[in-house]
């Protein structure tokens, strides 16, 4: 039986099927790393003077990050550091909190933690507890979304930070733009790039280095790294639509290898297309944070929790 070699001569490890490369572990590795460092230069997503915030969860594509970023990013003195939002899920919540501590101090990266208890005042399992008693029926995974985005931007803010990187995958991606799509929201799907088409006053921008690494690319990279990967599922997800837009475009995927980066490249090219379609923005009339709406979705939401916007 015939051992398939990488080009370098080693024996493979990894065959990607919509390119047709065989790869060994190291070129495996040195080829993910390699796609965020072109990801970076040609969406110029950093500069010299930028002090980044790693929004680390604790998962695996956050893992990735940090660690291709602090790799990528030494060389060129820029800051790094770290930020884990504790939602506050019990059972689940503490692994990752664990893992995002070991891996930035094995990294010699400041690290700092975010709660939700300490700024809403409550957990997010109290919050989903508390929309339930009242008959509103939304999943965790929205109030989750809207809370924790806010605190990212925040504490962005209070330390300083001059860019957020967050670990958003291809297949993140391409799940947004499926779900986009289906709600016939095309403006919020023509926003999806690497970094924003404007910059807003009040909020620091995010970037997406990760976007063109499947997620099973960086699943793979993490355990080759040695890095530990979370045992235990967030006990929302499996409620949300994007868990069922995932199944259906990994059985696309499957079939037709390829596809998942046809969309997000489909909608990169939109995005040049209708750049000067995007809105002004607006600031929300009660906390004053940026919005597409005159009152933003946290206030919103926290509005009709009968809890206070005001921190």
């Amino acid at each position: 039986m015939t051992v398939m070699q990488c080009n370098c001569g080693r024996e493979a490890f990894y065959w990607r099927r919509h390119s047709g490369e065989v790869l060994c572990k190291k070129c495996f590795m040195k080829s993910v790393e390699r796609t965020v460092l072109r990801t970076i230069k040609r969406e110029g997503l950093f500069g010299p003077k930028d002090r980044i915030m790693v929004a680390l969860s604790g998962g695996k594509d956050s893992l990735a990050l940090l660690s291709i970023l602090s790799k990528i990013e030494r060389k060129y003195d820029t800051e790094i550091f770290a930020v884990t939002i504790d939602e506050g899920v019990r059972g689940y919540r503490e692994e990752g909190l664990n893992i995002a501590k070991r891996v930035a101090g094995e990294l010699g990266i400041e690290h700092r933690i975010v709660s939700f208890k300490e700024a809403y005042g409550n957990s997010l399992e109290e919050i989903y507890n508390l929309a339930s008693s009242k008959g509103i029926k939304l999943l965790g995974c929205t109030f989750c979304g809207v809370l924790r985005r806010r605190l990212i931007n925040e504490a962005a803010i209070k330390f300083g930070a001059t860019k957020v990187a967050t670990g958003h995958n291809l297949d993140d991606e391409a799940q947004t733009v499926f779900i986009n799509l289906m709600r016939g929201d095309v403006a919020r799907m023509i926003r999806l790039g690497t970094k924003p088409l404007k910059v807003r006053e009040g909020f620091v921008p995010r970037v997406k280095p990760l976007r063109y690494i499947p997620e099973k690319e960086i699943a793979i990279y993490v355990y080759l790294k040695g890095y530990p990967l979370y045992e235990r599922e967030c006990p929302y997800v499996r409620a949300s639509l994007r868990d069922e837009v995932r199944d259906i475009l990994n059985r696309i995927e499957q079939r037709h290898p390829g596809t998942k980066f046809s969309m997000v490249r489909s909608v990169d090219k939109l995005s040049k297309l209708l750049k000067g379609e995007v809105g002004e923005i607006k600031y929300c009339k009660r906390c004053g944070s940026p919005s597409g709406r005159e009152v933003c979705r946290m206030c919103e939401l926290l509005s009709i929790l009968g809890l206070s916007s005001e921190r």
